[in-house]
């Protein structure tokens, strides 16, 4: 019998054992327990969930409403943000995009061209609101890579500065982790020369962060070694933070304390906010704690798991986003009894496709040998 063969034909038999047991052992606190996703950067909280969800955080009736998102809970949300992120104030955004968006047009003064990365959310998803809106001039870098170098930083800044008609780089603006490269971040190294160049010529820098609580668990470095160089610091609040919209942008009290009248020139200031910051404060102490415990719960499941039929792929600069490949296992079939358990995962359109997993806090809900035990069932043919 060839070796690869055999170790087929002896992993299907272990795969057959364990799934054996694990159907005997199946999980009896299923119904009870809350969803598992592995397809969202949050909980994805469905509407009664959000509904209950409001219901407790106002049953007490401590919670203050905002007055045009100023004011009450937004108030609280803005001094808390700002303080975890190592900021002296913060703003409230009804949208990333907004805060992107509003950061580099407050930081390039009449220094219009903003360097940003070529798959970023700025350069990709605002519609040139940037040029059309505010003038500015978006310049892409790292084309098909998640980091700009040092040296095409450069490039930009000498080029314009030795036109004919000098045109100056005013901002730098730097996405990490980066959502179209599969959540990777940016290279450390290469980041501090941008940054330590950025600031010696003057160029201000901005922070698209939207997903920057994830990276102290996979960097080795804490928020605020993380926003110490930038400006401005923008953060999601749907993405970790469970809210049903909104962000934070973060920065020096000058360059924030007034810009909640620019929000209001672009249509930004909601009547009332106060459901987005509830909820979002609900999340923000714990979420690191419960973003390190879901990765504890991946890791003692794939310790329990035949290596030759579950295949567990991490990018080395990766964040929360990690590979699947099943051995043997229709892919189809698996997904679909998984969400049969309240797990879900992307639906693959082919027996054989890899599948991608977004590891998020609702993982903190299982314990690594139940999440095994789960998968075991589901690859059971």
């Amino acid at each position: 019998m060839q070796r690869r063969n055999f170790l087929l034909g002896s992993g299907a038999a272990t795969l057959g054992l364990l799934s054996s047991a694990a159907a005997r052992a199946v999980d009896t606190t299923t119904a009870a327990r809350p969803p598992i996703n592995l397809t969202h950067d949050g909980l994805a909280l469905t509407p009664p969930e959000y509904a209950r969800l409001l219901g407790e955080l106002t049953t007490d009736g401590a919670l203050q409403a905002d007055n045009y998102s100023n004011g009450g809970v937004i108030a609280e949300l803005e001094q808390r943000f700002a303080q975890r992120l190592g900021k002296p104030a913060a703003v409230f955004m009804p949208s990333g995009t907004l805060a992107n968006h509003l950061a580099v047009r407050t930081l390039a003064g009449t220094d219009r061209r903003v360097l940003v990365q070529a798959d970023s959310h700025l350069y990709c998803d605002s519609g040139d609101a940037a040029t059309v809106l505010s003038g500015l001039q978006l310049v892409p870098l790292a084309m098909g890579r998640p980091s700009p170098t040092l040296e095409e930083v450069q490039q930009q800044v000498e080029r314009g500065a030795a036109g004919r008609v000098p045109t100056a780089v005013g901002v730098v603006a730097i996405e990490s982790p980066v959502r179209r490269h599969d959540h990777r971040m940016v290279d450390v190294v290469e980041l501090q020369r941008i940054t330590d160049y950025a600031r010696a010529r003057g160029i201000r820098l901005h922070l698209d962060g939207a997903r920057l609580f994830n990276l102290p668990q996979h960097s080795g470095r804490t928020l605020a070694e993380w926003t110490a160089p930038f400006d401005t610091v923008y953060v999601s609040l749907w993405k970790h933070f469970n809210a049903m919209a909104g962000a934070v942008l973060a920065g020096e009290r000058a360059l924030i304390e007034n810009l909640y009248h620019v929000r209001r020139m672009f249509g930004g200031s909601l009547p009332q906010a106060w459901p987005v910051a509830a909820v979002a404060l609900r999340y923000l102490e714990g979420y690191e704690q419960d973003y390190a415990a879901a990765w504890r719960t991946l890791d003692a499941c794939f310790a329990q798991l035949p290596p030759e039929r579950f295949e567990l792929q991490r990018m080395t600069d990766g964040t929360s986003k990690v590979w699947l490949t099943l051995h043997g296992i229709d892919a189809v079939a698996f997904a679909t009894r998984l969400a049969a358990e309240g797990i879900a995962v992307a639906r693959p359109s082919v027996p054989d496709e890899r599948l991608p997993l977004l590891i998020n806090t609702s993982l903190a809900r299982i314990p690594g040998d139940a999440l095994a035990a789960a998968f075991l069932r589901a690859a059971a043919s």
